[in-house]
């Protein structure tokens, strides 16, 4: 799918999240990837074979 030199990442690369973006769609809450991934924001994604990957977003920091 990618056309770009270096390739980006595949969907099922660890880092596939940094893959150009083909489409961003802000108000909607989305984003296509150049790998195929729809990537949340909410940080959960959708890759192209239909697996899901759960909102992976960091834990929040407690105050000491």
């Amino acid at each position: 799918m990618c056309q770009h030199q270096p390739p980006c990442p595949t969907a099922h690369s660890t880092d596939r999240e940094s893959a150009r973006l083909m489409a961003h769609h802000p108000e909607q809450g989305w984003s296509l990837l150049c790998n195929g991934v729809l990537l949340f924001e909410d940080t959960g994604e959708l890759l192209p074979d239909g697996q899901i990957i759960a909102p992976h977003r960091p834990a929040a920091m407690t105050a000491a």
